[in-house]
């Protein structure tokens, strides 16, 4: 493969990525072949959540290993490497999918809707949706034992994927930690902003961007000194990253999204968004906002939300606090070392990150 060095390759970078993932599921379907139709349907499942998505966090992986060696001598290794955090964000998005009881991912139904579906449409004992929910913690654990197998086997020097092994147990750790978090705020019903930006920081915004770039440059032989520089880019920007999510959570085209108009309203999400704008309403309508979050809404309630978010100011105020984190992000950037032309595809990748419908 002719290595990805701009934007303008990013297709390329998708498909061999994919080719990756298929490959691996492809071996995985030899392994499980024995245990008969079942297991085949688990792994069909497997694929359609492994398929399509932005691929930022193989992304960064990948770029992080080239700001500290621009020079790839094994693609094919370092692709498996960063289809190790693909697999990682599939199994989040399954077992996120079933405690939010999302209906959607990506215009398709959830892994849990999905196979109470199956249970429903064949007549089977016992609760459809209780099967569904079954089905969608094995396949998340499953997608998540995948994730360490791929990098543990991926190919590159054996210290260096020790390493970077240590790196994504980190990353796992705050992750699952992070989801815990955002679960029991959820169940409190309220969130300052503060405690809202730690969800926001530990569930998303490390395993999104900064963990990716670390574990890439680990595995290109980094030092704790460019871990640092990668952290002073990779933090405020996976911060905006996850603010940016939190505005299309709200406000984003279910065309787009593939998510329901106001998903995130809808399911009750104390984000950073939500938080200001009860710190920033009228007192009567932080009461509505605040009484409506997690039921079922209509567009025109989705859209009286939206106006109380707006009037509240927390709309534009995210939106400043992006600009603001991009800014910083970009800005330790280009006061780092790091390698050419990483450096360039690190902006382009920041601008991509921050700068979207999806």
């Amino acid at each position: 493969m002719t290595s990805w060095d701009g934007s303008a390759d990013w297709s390329t970078f998708r498909e061999r990525l994919q080719k990756t993932l298929d490959e691996f599921l492809d071996e995985m379907a030899e392994r499980l072949a024995p245990l008969g139709p079942d297991a085949a349907a688990l792994l069909e499942e497997a694929r359609r959540c492994v398929s399509g998505g932005k691929r930022f966090r193989a992304a960064f992986c990948w770029w992080g290993f080239r700001a500290v060696r621009p020079d790839v001598d094994d693609e094919d290794a370092l692709l498996r490497a960063c289809a190790a955090l693909e697999m990682l964000h599939a199994s989040a998005l399954v077992h996120d999918d079933y405690m939010d009881a999302s209906d959607t991912r990506r215009g398709r139904p959830a892994t849990h809707r999905a196979f109470a579906a199956v249970h429903r449409s064949r007549s089977w004992r016992g609760d459809p949706d209780q099967y569904g929910a079954s089905a969608a913690i094995l396949l998340g654990d499953l997608l998540l034992a995948w994730s360490d197998e791929l990098l543990r086997s991926c190919g590159l020097a054996p210290d260096r994927v020790v390493a970077a092994l240590e790196v994504f147990d980190h990353c796992r750790t705050e992750v699952i930690t992070g989801q815990f978090l955002d679960v029991s705020v959820q169940a409190r019903g309220h969130a300052d902003v503060d405690t809202a930006m730690t969800v926001l920081r530990y569930k998303s915004a490390k395993y999104s961007i900064e963990r990716p770039l670390h574990i890439g440059a680990t595995l290109a032989g980094a030092g704790p000194d460019v871990l640092r520089e990668l952290s002073a880019y990779g933090l405020p920007l996976g911060e905006a990253f996850q603010l940016r999510d939190d505005l299309l959570g709200v406000y984003g085209d279910p065309a787009a999204t593939g998510k329901p108009a106001g998903d995130d309203l809808v399911e009750g999400k104390r984000t950073v968004l939500v938080a200001l704008a009860l710190d920033g309403a009228s007192a009567a309508e932080a009461a509505r906002l605040d009484a409506a979050l997690g039921t079922p809404l209509d567009e025109a309630r989705v859209a009286e939300l939206r106006r109380i978010i707006d009037a509240s100011g927390a709309h534009a105020h995210v939106e400043q606090v992006i600009d603001e984190l991009v800014a910083v992000a970009l800005g330790k950037l280009d006061a780092s070392s790091l390698a050419q032309p990483a450096r360039q595809v690190l902006r382009e990748l920041a601008s991509a990150a921050t700068d979207r419908m999806v």
